[in-house]
């Protein structure tokens, strides 16, 4: 297939598989004019790629998974990483910080919309 073809199949943009392999996570071969020709191995893992990016995973995680040959099957269809699971807990765990310190800005801010709205009633 060609890169518009896979863009098409896996739902991502041209842009998208270009950055993919340059971040060393696909590698389709070239043919004589330049274009890069993807077999099924890089279309599966380029859909991977592509889904575990979508989930918030960072292209390190990703190219850890593919340097244990996770990414060889698609991931619906595969038994999955040991390795994954570690990654997911982790970023779990930085999401539940984050969510907790918004929470706190919100609360902070609504109070303050409610002290500026206090004070700003006509008496």
């Amino acid at each position: 297939m060609l890169i518009g073809e896979v863009a098409e199949h896996i739902g991502a943009s041209t842009r998208s598989l270009r950055h993919y392999e340059q971040q060393g996570l696909i590698s389709p071969s070239r043919e004589h004019n330049g274009y890069r020709v993807y077999g099924t191995l890089e279309v599966i893992r380029a859909g991977n790629v592509k889904d575990l990016l979508d989930l918030g995973l960072t292209t390190d995680d990703v190219r850890q998974y593919l340097a244990e040959g996770c990414l060889d099957a698609p991931l619906g269809k595969a038994p999955r990483c040991a390795a994954e699971l570690e990654t997911v807990h982790h970023r779990l765990q930085k999401m539940d910080v984050l969510i907790a310190r918004l929470q706190s800005v919100r609360e902070r801010l609504a109070e303050h919309a409610e002290t500026v709205e206090s004070q700003t009633r006509p008496r």
